[in-house]
């Protein structure tokens, strides 16, 4: 079988486990071997139900001088031998060949197209490390500052009790809590959760007698997420000057203003998590079938909870920054641009992925790499660390608004054509051309290349005066 480089075994030294993520234009039956080798390489989610497998606790089974490790799922007790894919309850999963050449790892395609090759999107070391937030105040509070910052350890954030049942409850909670520091924990417990199998069910409401679709209270998200009463609120555009990064003070600015993004993604990865159950359903209703089940599989919810997670990573990498340098989050002003978008495509799963996802996280890949320059040309390393983990992470949630939207194009009757119909999608619900210049690199390797955004204008009309409107909010 054809294999594909993965990287330098010198780059995957640094962790245990990795998630690779591959990419083919075609979709065919996958293909196990069984090749002895001292790297393996497995299916990234359950074949059950799609449980994701990345953090499933490795166990060594069998007999004594027979030992094999073992992939374990706590959801419904299924293991997986790393070698062969096997369980013993008689269920399979997919395993490919690992193999080492010149010090470089190489694993083996799912199935061989000389006219599709397959192609390594992304390579993750499995780690959810959040920034360590230092306990001491900052230096000295900014000029407009009222208070202290206050302090943010957010492993101190009780866990809730009763805690929620379900993943859209989860998700409720999250989108209904102010406080930051307490968003950040929700979503680390909520990963927990439903890693562990605690949480065992998505939830999101089902079809009443009457042929309506309805939603327990516990599981509805806010119209609009609550943010902390001494919040300063602008417009879109009315921040003030940041400056080009070449001062700690428009440095700081600057990390402000994506934490402020960060925080905003937080929420919009929890908000689609909790409308999906609802919009899948109603978008297959049919005559023959008027109350029809949610049509997304596990693994939608499982991708769009790491992201939820990594934007909290983000969120705590930032803050942890602005208090190094003598601030915090929430010292200057902020907008809800990112969360105007949410409302309006709140519901259309492709208006969704297109308009958040596939535009403002796509500009955001933009944007990072000359943000990342202004602030390596000033000497700070410290914040060019975590604005490159941030980066990295970003690809990886585009590639997700991509594999999604083509999944619903792909599954719908009659299939459509994904690229007709993010673009039919940004013409209808955004403002104005799409910006560049492109990073057509990190795009491409995120799945869109330049037929999805090239010469694309939306047509929808602006909301607000010429001059505050603000047509792309890069990053989430």
């Amino acid at each position: 079988m054809p294999q594909v480089r993965v990287g330098a075994r010198t780059a995957l030294d640094g962790a245990a486990r990795h998630h690779i993520t591959l990419r083919n234009t075609q979709t065919n039956a996958y293909h196990s071997g069984s090749e002895d080798v001292a790297y393996y390489c497995m299916e990234a989610a359950c074949p059950h139900l799609g449980a994701p497998l990345e953090h499933a606790p490795l166990e060594e089974r069998g007999e004594a001088g027979d030992l094999e490790d073992t992939v374990v799922v706590w959801w419904h007790q299924y293991d997986f031998q790393l070698s062969t894919g096997e369980s013993s309850t008689g269920l399979s999963t997919c395993v490919y060949a690992v193999t080492t050449r010149d010090g470089d790892v190489w694993i083996e395609t799912p199935h061989s197209d000389p006219e599709a090759p397959w192609e390594v999107v992304d390579v993750r070391a499995v780690s959810e490390a959040f920034a360590q937030i230092p306990r001491d105040p900052p230096r000295a509070p900014p000029s407009n500052a009222e208070a202290p910052a206050p302090s943010f350890d957010w492993a101190a954030v009780p866990r809730p009790d009763p805690a929620p049942r379900t993943l859209c409850a989860w998700a409720a909670l999250v989108l209904s809590t102010a406080e930051p520091l307490a968003k950040v924990a929700y979503t680390q417990y909520a990963a927990e959760a439903f890693r562990s199998g605690q949480c065992r069910t998505i939830g999101g409401g089902r079809w009443d007698a009457d042929g309506v679709w309805t939603t327990p209270e516990s599981e509805t998200p806010p119209a609009w997420p609550p943010r902390l009463p001494n919040e300063q609120r602008v417009a879109p555009g009315a921040e003030g000057k940041r400056g080009k990064g070449g001062t700690e003070r428009s440095r700081i600015a600057l990390l402000h203003a994506l934490a402020n993004i960060e925080q905003w993604a937080i929420d919009l990865a929890w908000d689609i998590i909790a409308r999906a159950p609802r919009l899948s359903a109603t978008a297959a209703r049919t005559d023959a079938q008027p109350t029809p089940k949610p049509t997304l599989p596990t693994q939608f919810y499982s991708d769009f909870l790491k992201v939820a997670l990594d934007e909290a990573k983000h969120f705590t990498l930032l803050q942890r920054r602005l208090m190094e340098m003598g601030s915090y989050f929430g010292a200057l002003p902020v907008h809800h641009g990112l969360w105007e978008s949410a409302v309006e495509t709140s519901e259309s799963l492709s208006a969704r992925l297109s308009i958040i996802h596939l535009v403002h996280e796509a500009r955001g890949l933009d944007v990072n790499p000359v943000t990342i320059r202004k602030f390596a040309a000033a000497g700070d390393e410290r914040s060019v660390a975590a604005l490159n983990v941030i980066h990295l992470d970003e690809i990886t949630h585009v590639s997700a608004g991509h594999r999604w939207l083509t999944y619903l194009c792909t599954t719908h009757d009659p299939p459509q054509d994904p690229v007709a119909v993010f673009r039919d999608e940004v013409r209808r619900n955004f403002v104005g051309k799409l910006k560049g210049p492109f990073n057509e690199g990190d795009r491409a390797q995120a799945g869109l290349s330049r037929d999805w955004y090239d010469g694309l204008v939306g047509e929808k009309e602006p909301v607000r005066a010429r001059g505050v409107q603000r047509t792309e909010v890069p990053g989430g």
